[in-house]
């Protein structure tokens, strides 16, 4: 059986190779085009002039077109249309594009783009969390509030009672492969796009709107990418506007990557976040009701802040039972990158949020902090809840499929915990510089989009007459593995060999109105939509083949009553006998409702659980710190292929880490992003992944019907690095009394204020 099987990404031997093509390896036509965006030098301000002249003038320059030259819309905004592709009266971010150079190479582009001279009336820029809201720049117009029970009641009545707060950073995707798009001119007006995307029907749409076309004038693909992480949901959309608005005014395909530095001054990032919080609790750790304020830097246009916010609300539980709870959600508008969606979606900032909330009550009552969590589980299937509460989110959804009861108690017996947690504190006595740490941190992740709509999928199947297999759906790779496991689902279909098996660039030519390979749900749609193309073709064959009998597609064969054919002397049969060998195939995700407003419904298919164990060690003295070693155990549900998931979960913390523990995003006071490169911005080399690093993967079946029983992979994996940022919390209370005020992300100067405040 294909699926179910640990096979080898795809492109796998490309990538090692050197010879997988991404966009700017993509051969173009001769007299292709160059383009690069003059970025504005100040945060906020009203344009007064600009001298184009010298840009103009500069070598190698073709055009520099300005707001007032794009033909029809100016806007590449993935929500409210607020974001202008290029500035028109005011600029609103240092970095935000104001014009845009068409040039006969990239660098004559870059070059001519820094001789932008620009007139601005600067204005005192919007950056902190303060400043906004002293000037009340909201998105959405203010506060949105979810609430669960009587919060302010069960907190004046509760045994015990906390207050606190963490602020945590944003973080840059930094993916490989830059943002990058080519576009070229067709006959009629029509458009090519080849862009590094993870939405290309997104894509289409706002090159569309940009030429005053219809969408069916607009083909976009995309074969693979470098990396997304949610970077290239909404950034790519003005790389492909700008190379299609170029393209069709001069008539010559035109082409624009970002250089590193200009990628990561002008995309969004993750949305850094301030978490307050008000808990009560009783003398066992378990929690009556808690109070949550979320505060979030959205930057200065809206792009994707809102849905991000909501999933931090959403997530605001993790595993905990909340009999009482309130969240309030702050979205800020501020001048800098518009922060934008990137692995978790807001998810992971909810989680870390309640996590320090379970440390500091252990920390309050001298309690295992793994305890503290396990007693505030949600109720696992066919057991009951805490007496009198439903097992129940703060939103409303019944959680009936909880896993991390036997996780939990697994993951802490394989890895020693409690031995280990024991050593360390002995060790601690003992150590006056160097102080370790250990910490357990668990995961219940929501599975699907929370705009309803976007749960559908499309997939287009060919059978071809000699049984080879083609295939295309609307999901995209960005080295995650989809396609690998969307191929070994249609092979699994068909009874052959993955081999048989191609699938080509995601077109949206070949399938319409897709939704963006995001929110961990490209295997659930994207699988789901080509099982049923799949079938449609195998259900032709069969009733042509078998005329009534029971037919079975297995290994390259294809039997029914005394028969037994190679699989491709059936498809030529059924080609001979005029059966159709193609199919499109569709999915809707069901079982979903949510009304945004109300804050109440099951916006969710359903959770997938992880747990994980870090140990860490610090110097006291100087704030260095390393990961020792990680014990992962992660719900995949029934795995299409246990190599690529194992993959996925092992990024995925070590992505998460580097969120936490090395990775700072730094503006001045001018609004500057003064780490924009490799030299100031740090993530996690080889070198710091654990030198001990466990993974396992829980073995068993989703209960809901997804492809195969298999649970989405993607983005839960990501919260496991949470373990490593407690541990290091835990080694610096070993350093003091009192509970450390740690802040993310955890920068050895960070480690030493928090190491400084514990002292009398």
């Amino acid at each position: 059986m294909s699926v179910q099987a640990p096979m080898a990404h795809d492109s796998a031997r490309l990538h090692v190779t050197g010879a997988a093509r991404y966009v700017d390896d993509i051969p173009t036509p001769q007299g292709c085009l160059h383009l690069a965006f003059a970025l504005s030098p100040v945060a906020r301000g009203v344009i007064r002039g600009l001298d184009l002249a010298a840009m103009r003038a500069a070598p190698g320059v073709v055009a520099v077109l300005v707001a007032a030259d794009l033909p029809f819309a100016n806007d590449v905004s993935p929500s409210v249309h607020d974001e202008p592709l290029l500035a028109t009266d005011r600029v609103h971010y240092m970095g935000q594009p104001v014009a845009l150079v068409v040039a006969d190479t990239h660098l004559a582009a870059r070059k001519a783009a820094r001789l932008l001279q620009i007139e601005i009336e600067a204005e005192p820029p919007i950056l902190s969390i303060e400043d906004a809201l002293a000037a009340e720049s909201y998105f959405e117009d203010g506060p949105r509030v979810w609430a669960k029970g009587n919060t302010t009641a069960a907190l004046d009545q509760a045994q015990r009672r906390l207050q606190g707060e963490i602020t945590m950073g944003g973080q840059e995707h930094f993916y490989l492969e830059g943002q990058a798009a080519l576009a070229l001119p067709q006959e009629g007006g029509d458009m090519v796009i080849h862009s590094s995307t993870q939405h290309p029907t997104e894509i289409q749409h706002k090159v569309a709107d940009a030429l005053g076309l219809p969408m069916h004038g607009v083909r976009v693909e995309c074969r693979r990418m470098g990396g997304g992480f949610g970077g290239k949901e909404s950034q790519g959309n003005a790389l492909a506007v700008a190379c299609a608005v170029a393209a069709r005014q001069i008539g010559r395909a035109c082409k624009m990557r970002y250089d590193r530095d200009d990628d990561m001054i002008i995309t969004g990032k993750r949305h850094d976040f301030r978490i307050a919080y008000d808990v009560g609790f009783d003398d066992q750790g378990q929690i009556e009701a808690v109070r949550f304020t979320q505060i979030t830097r959205g930057g200065w246009a809206q792009d994707l802040t809102a849905p991000v916010a909501d999933r931090a609300m959403l997530h605001a539980d993790n595993a905990y039972l909340l009999p009482h709870a309130e969240i309030t959600s702050l979205r800020l508008k501020t001048n800098m990158q518009s922060a934008t969606a990137f692995r978790g979606f807001g998810g992971p900032q909810g989680v870390l949020g309640i996590e320090r909330v379970m440390d500091h009550i252990a920390h309050d009552l001298g309690l295992d902090p793994a305890l503290v969590r396990r007693r505030n589980y949600y109720a696992a299937p066919k057991s009951a809840a805490r007496a009198g509460l439903a097992n129940t989110t703060p939103y409303g959804m019944e959680v009936r499929d909880f896993l991390l009861h036997e996780m939990t108690d697994q993951l802490l017996s394989d890895c020693d915990y409690a031995a280990r947690r024991a050593e360390i504190a002995a060790w601690n006595e003992t150590s006056p510089i160097l102080k370790r740490g250990i910490a357990f941190s668990p995961v219940k992740f929501g599975i699907s989009f929370t705009l309803t709509h976007l749960n559908q999928a499309g997939a287009l199947v060919h059978v071809y007459q000699d049984g080879s297999i083609m295939m295309n759906h609307g999901g995209t790779e960005m080295g995650q593995g989809l396609f690998q496991k969307l191929a070994q689902v249609a092979a699994s279909r068909f009874g052959v060999g993955v081999d048989q098996v191609k699938i080509t660039a995601t077109d949206t030519a070949k399938v319409p109105n897709t939704s963006a390979t995001a929110a961990s749900s490209g295997s659930d749609l994207n699988g789901m939509a080509v099982l049923a193309a799949c079938d449609a073709i195998r259900t032709r064959m069969a009733e042509f083949l078998g005329q009534g009998a029971e037919v079975r597609f297995a290994d390259g064969r294809v039997m029914w009553g005394d028969q037994n054919i190679s699989f491709a002397e059936a498809v030529a049969a059924c080609y001979q006998a005029r059966v159709g060998l193609s199919a499109t195939g569709f999915y809707k995700t069901p079982d979903l409702s949510w009304d945004r407003a109300a804050g109440q419904g099951r916006p969710f298919f359903y959770f997938a659980h992880g747990a994980a164990v870090s140990e860490v060690v610090i110097d006291r003295l100087t704030g260095e710190n390393r990961i020792l070693r990680a014990d992962i155990l992660h719900d995949v549900g029934a795995s299409l292929n246990p190599a690529l998931d194992r993959g996925q979960v092992e990024g995925g913390y070590v992505q998460g880490a580097g969120w936490l523990m090395t990775e700072e995003l730094v503006w001045d006071d001018r609004g500057h992003l003064r780490t924009h490169a490799p030299s100031t911005y740090k993530i996690p080399a080889c070198s710091d992944r654990p030198a001990i690093f466990n993974v396992a993967l829980v073995d068993g079946e989703n209960p809901e019907a997804t492809i195969y029983r298999s649970k989405a992979v993607g983005e839960p994996p990501f919260m496991l690095g949470i373990s490593a940022f407690l541990a290091v919390s835990d080694a610096i209370s070993a350093c003091g009394g009192g509970y450390p005020n740690l802040d993310a992300p955890a920068t050895p100067e960070r480690i030493l204020r928090a190491i400084q405040g514990l002292q009398p």
